[in-house]
């Protein structure tokens, strides 16, 4: 019978095992290894978010129950131990790295296609509460925050990092690569002024909320021919400079846009961008809750409220194991054109995880070979031997 690969492998199918090996080397991820490698733990912990597993112990038995499937995925038997003491030491900068190489795939598709760059940033809360000692309390929850800058023409996450709650969102924000021509949404607790003129020098724009004790000097009042956008209107749409003494340090024209919410009161953004209209620039920051509908579908289908590790590092592991998780989902969908929704392709992976069919028919029965039917022996009904 032909070979065919089980789900998990197909989904497994971008991941390149030495490139995964190099980036291991390079930030000391196999430091005093000899058996539990990166590429062992990285499955280990993909399988552990695909097939819902919630503890070390049920792991371990759903991941060496199907040992005859190791051999073709290139790792062995699982051991709790070596999991927990490997969630405990290996750098979290390994996956993130390693979900960064999978999310290019995305990007270069992007360029390709020449459609424009938008950038979701934001985070979302990981509370931990008291079963972690080194959470600390931000005012809101103990726990961790998960930073995203999200795709949403690709419907991809591009960039991620976990931090403590107490790390303020605009410290990570700082740190991620500005793309020119790239448009970058964020909210005000992401404002940051050194950051905005960044952008704004690398040709790329964003749009984000000021904070409220910031003021404003009206500079000029531009047309609005049309300010009826879907779920919203604008009202008003000028230029403005900061109204306080440090405007030399800003050495860009900005626009404030009033928008009137039908559902909800009002708000104001402000945008480097200049050309499109006041509608375009109030929907893009409209588009800003696709990022949260990304958080949700992450907390309700993957394992980021259950963690294999009670230390910081382990909880960082998990949590980037998860995106890259949602990574590999959303690109297996496109290379099967599988038009199922996500949460349906997801809920079929994991029923079927380790059954052997192709990806584009995990909703239909796995494919039968049967023999050839054999003609009959005419004699032997009636017992008639040849005789030797």
């Amino acid at each position: 019978m032909r070979f065919s690969h089980s789900i998990f492998a197909s989904l497994l199918k971008p991941l390149d095992r030495r490139r995964v090996q190099a980036i291991a080397e390079r930030h000391k991820g196999e430091a005093y290894v000899k058996k539990f490698h990166t590429w062992d733990h990285l499955l280990a912990l993909v399988f552990a978010q695909l097939s819902g597993a919630s503890s070390t112990r049920a792991l371990e038995s759903a991941w060496n129950a199907n040992a005859n499937h190791h051999y073709h995925l290139g790792t062995g038997e699982l051991a709790r131990s070596t999991l927990q003491d490997a969630n405990r030491s290996r750098p979290a900068a390994v996956f993130a790295e390693i979900f960064t190489g999978l999310s290019g795939l995305a990007d270069r598709t992007v360029r390709q296609e020449g459609k424009e760059v938008i950038r979701l940033i934001d985070s979302s809360p990981i509370p931990l509460g008291k079963m972690a000692k080194f959470a600390t309390w931000n005012g809101r929850i103990r726990g961790m925050k998960m930073h995203t800058v999200y795709d949403p023409i690709q419907d991809r996450p591009t960039r991620v990092e976990v931090s403590l709650a107490t790390v303020n969102d605009s410290e990570i924000g700082r740190k991620t690569p500005i793309e020119a021509g790239a448009t970058y949404v964020f909210d005000k607790g992401y404002c940051h002024y050194g950051w905005w003129t960044q952008m704004h020098d690398a040709d790329a724009w964003f749009v984000t909320r000021p904070k409220s004790n910031v003021k404003f000097r009206l500079i000029e009042t531009r047309p609005l021919a049309d300010g009826r956008g879907e779920g919203f209107t604008v009202l008003r749409d000028c230029e403005v400079a900061f109204a306080s003494k440090g405007d030399s340090k800003l050495a860009m024209k900005l626009r404030r846009i009033d928008i009137q919410r039908d559902e909800g009161g009002r708000l104001a953004v402000i945008t480097n961008d200049m050309t499109r209209s006041a509608v375009e620039i109030a929907a893009l920051y409209k588009a800003r809750w696709q990022i949260e509908l990304l958080f949700r579908w992450i907390k309700q289908h993957l394992k980021i409220r259950k963690f294999l590790g009670d230390n910081e590092n382990a909880v960082k592991l998990q949590t980037i194991a998860a995106m890259i998780a949602y990574l590999l989902l959303r690109l297996a969908a496109k290379a099967n054109s599988i038009k199922l929704t996500p949460i349906r392709f997801a809920e079929l992976v994991q029923a079927a995880i380790f059954q052997r069919k192709p990806l584009a028919g995990i909703d239909r029965p796995a494919p039968v070979n049967p023999s050839k039917r054999q003609a009959p022996c005419l004699g032997q009904g009636a017992f008639e031997f040849a005789k030797g």
